[in-house]
């Protein structure tokens, strides 16, 4: 519990500067490129296009969700992925990234993956942006059900930046652990119901095992809020796993640092 105070407090104090690292991290990414901060709309632009292509126009497998098309049904679960994607792999690398501050100035680690997290939502909240026009433009106006989209931007933001301090301590110790985060990714894309509902798969065993799974738990919350109309309180159920996977990471992510901090300036 020291450490977790002592990890709250350091984020409190430094807090303007993991405010202006962050804005800087968002620079450094696309310093040197002709369109600049473009590319952090246009990559997630291509990506939906192919997928779009592929499932709509390829395969013809795609159906309108009531009074919904496909591909808002899609837009909905792939814009909070976006971030997750994102975050999931930057954030194992963070502190590999940023060794300077670890070796030659005095900052807190644990701010590190933070900042980084922090860099990647600002970037999500451009492209949430970008839907919510999308939507608007296929008439579809924002109604009360709109009001829990922020509620499950803070959840996502929230595990995920546990799990940055988690695996960029890891990612600092080991670079083996890196690799295995990359290509862990198109996995995750394809197990956490992106694509299709994890609640209409037949075995219940395995529907079980996947509800647990936060990413699952958010992207089924933006589409509750945008396409099903559903409170987040009439799935209590949801927010019990993503509560209970969110305090094993955040266990995980303390005592983590806990035995390896010292460590990561011989190391790094």
């Amino acid at each position: 519990m020291y450490t977790l105070y002592e990890i709250v407090k350091e984020h409190m104090k430094y807090r303007a500067q993991i405010i202006k690292l962050a804005k800087s991290n968002i620079l450094k990414t696309y310093k040197g490129s002709a369109l600049g901060m473009s590319w952090a709309i246009i990559k997630p632009t291509i990506y939906m296009a192919v997928y779009y292509f592929a499932f709509t126009v390829g395969l013809r497998s795609s159906s309108p969700v009531g009074e919904y098309s496909y591909f808002l049904w899609l837009l909905s679960g792939m814009v909070p992925w976006f971030f997750m994607r994102d975050t999931f792999t930057s954030g194992a690398g963070s502190i590999r990234k940023y060794r300077y501050l670890v070796t030659r100035v005095k900052f807190p680690v644990c701010t590190i993956p933070t900042f980084t997290a922090l860099s990647d939502l600002a970037i999500n909240i451009m492209i949430t942006g970008i839907m919510i026009v999308l939507f608007l433009a296929d008439g579809h106006w924002p109604d009360i059900y709109w009001l829990q989209i922020p509620l499950y931007t803070f959840l996502m933001f929230l595990f995920f930046s546990a799990w940055s301090l988690f695996a960029g301590v890891l990612g600092a110790i080991s670079t083996d652990f890196l690799q295995l985060i990359k290509s862990l990714t198109i996995a995750l894309f394809w197990l956490s119901g992106i694509m299709y509902q994890v609640s209409s798969i037949d075995n219940i065993w395995i529907r079980r095992i996947l509800l647990f799974n936060p990413i699952t738990i958010v992207v089924d919350g933006y589409r509750n809020s945008l396409i099903y109309k559903e409170w987040f309180w009439e799935n209590l159920t949801a927010l019990r796993n993503f509560a209970i996977v969110y305090a094993i990471m955040l266990v995980l992510a303390v005592w983590i640092y806990r035995k390896l901090r010292k460590d990561l300036p011989d190391v790094l």
